[in-house]
């Protein structure tokens, strides 16, 4: 026995042919005593041994029986969920229906023609679907829809939040794997809400981003330390590169089941709902891709802005310095004649000198508004 999930569709109850249609559950043959008056016999028909049995002459007449239930193992399949199937059960697979599954080499492949075919009738669908989007590594996975007449085979090798949960749905309501149809448009509809959630928290990230890059220095907000929030900044990106990688395959996929004849009325309308769903977060996955160009363009603006500042304090720095340097290096030239080297005030004089030319550059900057 291959080691992967098999859904059925939720058993419908027998119908009994011998209950008529009116709105009261009444038994076909009831006594109706106030029809001319008189009184009918009541029929009721019970299965015994396969033999409908008169309880109202008590003669046996012959019935056919009812149809077994079929055992669950002799019921065909509506999803066969294959997650890191092994050679076997993949060789079981096409074995089983007919087709031949694509290698995991077969699914990474980008042009269209490898993912979005139609072999005798088998659709083959790939598509990337976003995972470990909570984590500081987050990636695409290839995963492979393949409707073969009734059922669905899904083949992948990562077991993304949008499929965890469906499974978990479908464990309580049945009805959600009512047909393959039913399991494809409930899966995509599960994939894009959980790419819908990943787009508003991106969008609730980066408003936390912008408030600490625009943060004052007094603010307890602001980080000195630009580092972090660049990292943050090319996570979200990153997410937001993937998600809209995924949305693309998304679009491409409902493109090319539109254009399926066997797809019903009710299927299509779902279709529909999904596309516009795609299209509304794919704007919003490309308004969150040039927020973080803007956030990431800010963040380097108010670095070259910090490392300006700390070059206008060396600047500054340099400029008040230079003229007690000029003056130190004047007085300390080794000439025979310099009248000031035997003045009795002339260290005191040549300090105050240099004194007095660092603080007026200090001065003047302060005034101009440079320090």
């Amino acid at each position: 026995m291959m080691d992967s999930n098999e859904f059925f569709a939720p058993a419908r109850p027998p119908v009994d042919d011998n209950l008529d249609d009116n709105p009261d559950g009444n038994v076909a043959g009831n006594s109706d005593e106030s029809a001319g008056g008189g009184s009918v016999a009541v029929v009721v028909a019970a299965e015994e041994d396969g033999v409908a049995v008169d309880r109202a002459t008590s003669d046996a007449a012959p019935a056919e029986p009812r149809p077994a239930k079929t055992p669950k193992s002799d019921r065909t399949p509506v999803w066969v969920d294959l997650l890191n199937p092994s050679s076997d059960e993949i060789h079981e697979i096409e074995k089983r229906f007919a087709i031949e599954v694509p290698t995991r080499e077969e699914m990474q492949e980008i042009e269209l023609s490898s993912r979005l075919y139609d072999e005798d009738g088998v659709l083959f669908m790939t598509v990337s679907v976003l995972n470990k989007a909570n984590t500081d590594e987050p990636e695409t996975t290839a995963i492979t829809f393949i409707l073969v007449k009734k059922t669905l085979i899904t083949l992948r090798y990562a077991d993304p939040i949008p499929f965890k949960t469906f499974i978990r749905r479908v464990n309580r309501t049945a009805a959600l794997a009512s047909s393959a149809e039913t399991v494809l448009f409930g899966l995509l509809e599960q994939i894009v809400d959980r790419l819908a959630d990943i787009m508003e928290q991106s969008t609730a990230d980066l408003e936390g981003l912008s408030n600490i890059v625009f943060s004052s220095p007094d603010d307890p907000e602001y980080e000195g330390d630009h580092r972090a929030v660049l990292r943050r900044i090319g996570r979200a990106g990153n997410l937001s590169g993937k998600a809209k990688d995924s949305l693309l395959n998304l679009h491409r996929l409902g493109l090319f089941l539109s254009t399926q004849p066997r797809l019903k009325k009710d299927t299509k309308t779902r279709l529909k709902t999904i596309s516009r769903d795609i299209v509304s977060i794919t704007e919003h996955a490309n308004f969150i891709a040039n927020k973080v160009t803007f956030l990431l363009d800010a963040t380097l603006g108010m670095i070259n802005l910090e490392q300006n500042n700390i070059i206008k304090i060396f600047s500054v720095a340099a400029a008040a310095f230079l003229p007690p340097t000029l003056i130190a290096s004047i007085y300390g030239m080794n000439f025979d004649v310099m009248p000031e080297l035997d003045w009795q005030f002339g260290y005191p004089l040549a300090i105050g000198l240099m004194v007095l030319s660092a603080v007026l550059p200090l001065w003047y900057f302060k005034r101009k508004g440079w320090l």
